[in-house]
């Protein structure tokens, strides 16, 4: 039904850019005999189905926002939530499982080179991931320094990125697989920050005391 919907917004993208492109022609004048055109004028005919549409009906505004607000990426990865503080320390270095090519029939890079990110590009940003759908969670980050903070990245295990996005009046994205196990993520609120080579996890306990109170 959703893709309907785009597929009539097109025509009328068509349509309008259609008729407002200026023609312009030389007259040549009349030759032989003319005859009455018994078709229809194909503009004519798509400006009258154009007009007989319910146009109101089929961009239902609170639909596609619907829509927007309850969309989720299928490989979204949901974490337990966290029952104790915890830290630990995450290695990014990485082996090459195949040759990477130059594009010039060499190789750039060999199969079992062994290279850290981080020694070439660092996190400039704090990461916070947490559950949009736990209002003690959202709360906790509401009232934690890293909210007051714009560089920091809030990042979701769950939840509407569309909500939270609203209310905190920031960019909000949601946790992938390949993140979640890279950053070897296992519960939520975590917060991932650099420390020299390494990545630095600290998962956050929340108690009734920490959601509401200014924390780090």
């Amino acid at each position: 039904m959703f893709e309907t919907y785009i597929k009539k917004l097109g025509l009328i993208v068509v349509v309008f850019l259609f008729w407002g492109s200026p023609a312009t022609a030389k007259h040549l004048g009349v030759v032989g005999a003319t005859y009455q055109i018994a078709e229809p004028d194909a503009l004519q005919e798509i400006k009258n189905k154009a007009a007989a549409v319910n146009w109101k009906k089929i961009v239902n505004k609170d639909i596609v926002t619907k829509k927007v607000k309850d969309f989720q990426p299928q490989d979204l990865r949901k974490l337990p939530t966290a029952l104790s503080n915890r830290k630990f320390t995450v290695d990014l270095t990485y082996t090459l499982d195949q040759d990477i090519p130059d594009g010039k029939g060499g190789v750039l890079y060999p199969k079992g080179y062994t290279f850290n990110p981080l020694d070439y590009a660092g996190l400039r940003s704090v990461i916070v991931v947490i559950n949009g759908s736990d209002p003690s969670q959202v709360n906790w980050f509401k009232n934690s320094i890293y909210f007051e903070d714009f560089k920091t990245r809030l990042i979701l295990s769950d939840g509407s990125y569309y909500d939270l996005s609203e209310k905190f009046k920031r960019p909000v994205f949601y946790l992938m697989e390949p993140m979640a196990n890279r950053f070897q993520l296992k519960a939520v609120p975590s917060v991932v920050s650099q420390k020299g080579r390494y990545l630095e996890v600290s998962e956050i306990y929340i108690s009734k005391e920490t959601s509401t109170r200014k924390t780090n």
